[in-house]
């Protein structure tokens, strides 16, 4: 009788349980950022494409987007969000302080930043590597062949140590050029005064389309110095602002894989799938389980868009960088994007 009473109690208390974690409550990251009113992103303000104010100071591009779509998950809203452009220094140190909420400054997932540094990440938004830009005149085809080149890099970055480890795995010997501040890095190199620039492949693909005179005059070459996956970065310690990011990021993925598009999002309220229903939260109750509005996955998806809206309209084929998605499409269509299920 006792054994039978007590079982009852623990599966009432489980029920309890479950109840109360249908709805969940503000964390302190959730809570501060809707006491404020907006998101405080930080990003790197130099790079059209990537992440840049426009000459009517609106700001843009990939990085930027993300920001967007953590903004329109929160509040259904993806221009309540405020950017700081931060220099590749500054990002981390205004990261500890709290100054931003999270940075999207094509900063990549490496297990000092995560273990050493307190920092947590979101899935990767972007899979790049480091490469090499040349001035063309020099003839260069291979990194192999750049023994005594001076070579333009921002300091306290990947690329300045995957650098390194090229030019000695290489043999070769190199001149470092370092300089902080991205755009007075840029302008170096397009006047001359350095042979080389390294950064992510996009970061190159942005100076050789929007910066150089004649970018027809730049050569990216094929070297893959190191992997570079990009991620949204935030502070450790708070698991429900973890989860937040992560499944806003993961919700462009499966918007995507679903054929769920800022277009066709409306008529999909009325999809009889049920997979749809419970991703658009007719059917579910998703969003509250993170401390979400139950339509999160629908804001992010109307009003910012799926992962391949994000790519074509800021970097894809028909945008200025016209990069390639290689690694960056979806898993059935032999890249390695993939979002667990949302159940």
């Amino acid at each position: 009788m006792k054994a039978a009473t007590f079982l009852a109690a623990l599966a009432l208390g489980a029920v309890s349980l479950a109840a109360g974690a249908a709805v969940a409550a503000d964390g302190p990251t959730l809570a501060a950022v809707k006491q404020r009113g907006h998101l405080m992103c930080g990003g790197d303000g130099t790079r059209p494409g990537i992440s840049a104010p426009d000459a009517k100071g609106e700001w843009g591009g990939f990085d930027v987007d993300f920001c967007r779509v953590v903004a329109a998950a929160i509040f259904g809203d993806p221009t309540k969000v405020r950017f700081i452009a931060l220099t590749t220094v500054q990002r981390f140190p205004s990261l500890q302080s709290g100054e931003i909420d999270v940075l999207s400054r094509s900063t990549t997932h490496n297990l000092t930043r995560d273990a050493a540094l307190g920092f947590d990440f979101s899935p990767i938004t972007m899979y790049a590597h480091t490469a090499l830009m040349v001035h063309k005149d020099l003839g260069v085809k291979a990194g192999k062949e750049l023994d005594g080149a001076s070579v333009c890099v921002p300091p306290g970055t990947s690329i300045e140590r995957n650098i390194a480890d090229f030019w000695q795995q290489n043999n070769i010997k190199y001149k470092p050029v370092v300089i902080d501040n991205q755009k007075e890095l840029n302008e170096t190199y397009l006047a001359h005064r350095c042979d080389v620039i390294a950064n992510f492949l996009p970061g190159l693909a942005t100076i050789r389309a929007y910066q150089a005179a004649k970018p027809e005059d730049h050569v990216i070459l094929p070297d893959v110095l190191l992997k570079e996956p990009l991620a949204i970065t935030f502070r450790q310690g708070d698991a429900q602002w973890k989860d937040i990011v992560s499944w806003s990021v993961y919700a462009t993925f499966e918007a995507e894989e679903k054929g769920l598009t800022s277009k066709n999002v409306d008529a999909a309220l009325k999809s009889k799938d049920p997979e749809i229903q419970r991703l658009l939260g007719v059917t579910a109750d998703l969003g509250e389980k993170l401390g979400l509005p139950k339509d999160f996955v629908y804001q992010i998806v109307k009003k910012v868009g799926n992962y391949e809206e994000i790519w074509e309209k800021n970097v894809g084929k028909d945008a200025p960088l016209k990069l390639d998605r290689g690694l960056n499409k979806l898993w059935r269509d032999g890249g390695v994007l993939y979002s667990p299920p949302f159940q």
